[in-house]
């Protein structure tokens, strides 16, 4: 233990631990805690454990003070302490209460006790007087932080972003990831990317923080250090993580549109659903038109087609059939998976793969965007009474624009045969929509 870290054996009653909570000077939810992960079933033993009288484990607590009162914030113990709380209805949990099934020495036989049952039979006494021990612990916040991480190794040992959240709450990065995360919860657990019991791990924040890292690296990445080093960066330029963020979910809108049946496939499974975000993402970055509805269904049938004789070579394998002939490509494919998913040559060549499967039926955007003056000139001057395009409001040279025909962003030239004259308003109204 550090030299600087102070503790101090203790108890406290339950009704007192009640009272600190009520009055605010127990704070279950410290910048470094992970989210409850506890099931009913979880909260229900250690009710009858404290009705039954036995001892259960210390509270480990850091004592400070704010604004002249005594706060303790719960190192370990968050889910002990908020079980009791629910179980008695106690100040914000006042809707969570929940019951068990007990039954004392006095009763005949096992009954349904809720905190309003404990009451009516004057029970609530000794479970209010049940003594807990403490630790109160004092130090520096960094050595605070050490000993929540190594208290939590074990039981239900913490995730390595439940770590990196632990050591790492104040990192903008880290605030990043999980606002992004939040932003696309219901497109992960949709799709069977994440689930309910990862969200409380924080699995979907250590999936965007690697998206994160991958794009402010603009390549795939060595999954464990380089999320561990963006995370830890707390002087990150705020600009640039805007900057990564907009990108990520830029590249997460674009799935969403191109591939719906992504539920359906292997790339719901984490390892390959990042694969598949850094492929669109480099597209992206390559002028390839990724919003045609006709191209992107057929990519879709494309990755189905492609998950599915993957799947099919991971069959045999289980079923130990052989002698039918399989394409190279998705025994390879396979292969990088088995080897290792998070590994750094295993993930270039999946993504390779992938890249092959789906990229060459996506047409590139013209290299030139702008209309150049000559272009403008003989649109202007071939046109007897030049009109917009839009709305059939006369043009003079000094108010027109030309746009195009068919849309930039969809795939549309710059070119002479897809050149439209429109007013300004019409122009900043039409977006990325194609003129009919």
């Amino acid at each position: 233990m550090e030299d600087n870290l102070r503790h101090e054996y203790g108890d406290k009653t339950i009704l007192e631990f009640m009272n600190l909570w009520e009055n605010g000077c127990l704070n279950l939810e410290p910048g470094f805690q992970r989210k409850s992960v506890w099931r009913l079933s979880d909260r229900q033993k250690l009710l009858e454990s404290l009705l039954e009288g036995y001892p259960i484990p210390s509270i480990f607590l850091y004592k400070r003070e704010e604004s002249g009162y005594p706060v303790y914030d719960v190192i370990d113990g968050k889910q002990r302490l908020e079980t009791i709380f629910m179980f008695t209805k106690a100040a914000q949990f006042k809707r969570d209460g929940f019951g068990l099934m007990f039954q004392f020495p006095d009763d005949e036989r096992p009954y349904w006790y809720d905190w309003r049952e404990l009451r009516k039979w004057n029970r609530t006494a000794p479970l209010l007087g049940r003594k807990i021990q403490t630790v109160e612990v004092t130090g520096d916040t960094s050595e605070i932080i050490n000993l929540f991480v190594r208290i939590n190794s074990t039981g239900k040992a913490l995730t390595s972003a439940e770590k990196r959240h632990a050591k790492y709450n104040k990192s903008p990065f880290l605030a990043e990831a999980v606002k992004v995360a939040q932003r696309y919860r219901h497109f992960l657990l949709s799709n069977d990317i994440v689930r309910t019991g990862q969200i409380d791990r924080m699995k979907d924040v250590e999936l965007v923080c690697e998206l994160l890292a991958s794009v402010a690296s603009g390549t795939q990445i060595n999954k464990k250090a380089a999320v561990d080093r963006a995370v830890g960066n707390l002087h990150i330029n705020g600009n640039a993580l805007r900057k990564n963020s907009s990108e990520v979910a830029a590249t997460l809108n674009l799935i969403k549109r191109m591939f719906p049946a992504i539920q359906s496939t292997r790339f719901r499974n984490i390892s390959e659903f990042y694969t598949l975000f850094m492929v669109v993402w480099e597209m992206s970055h390559q002028k390839l038109v990724l919003t045609d509805k006709r191209r992107n269904r057929i990519a879709q049938e494309l990755l189905i087609k492609f998950s599915v004789g993957v799947d099919s070579v991971r069959d045999m394998q289980v079923h130990l059939r052989t002698g039918k002939k399989v394409p190279r490509l998705y025994a390879e494919y396979l292969l990088t998976v088995q080897q290792s998913t998070d590994a750094l040559p295993q993930r270039r060549r999946r993504a390779e793969i992938v890249r092959g499967v789906i990229s060459g039926i996506f047409e590139r955007k013209d290299t030139k965007r702008v209309f150049s003056a000559e272009q403008r000139r003989i649109l202007w001057n071939t046109d007897e009474r030049p009109k917009c395009s839009v709305c059939h409001q006369v043009l003079t040279w000094n108010n027109f624009q030309v746009d195009h025909r068919k849309a930039y962003a969809r795939g549309g030239r710059t070119s002479l045969s897809n050149a439209a004259l429109i007013c300004a308003h019409c122009n900043a109204s039409k977006g990325a929509k194609t003129k009919r």
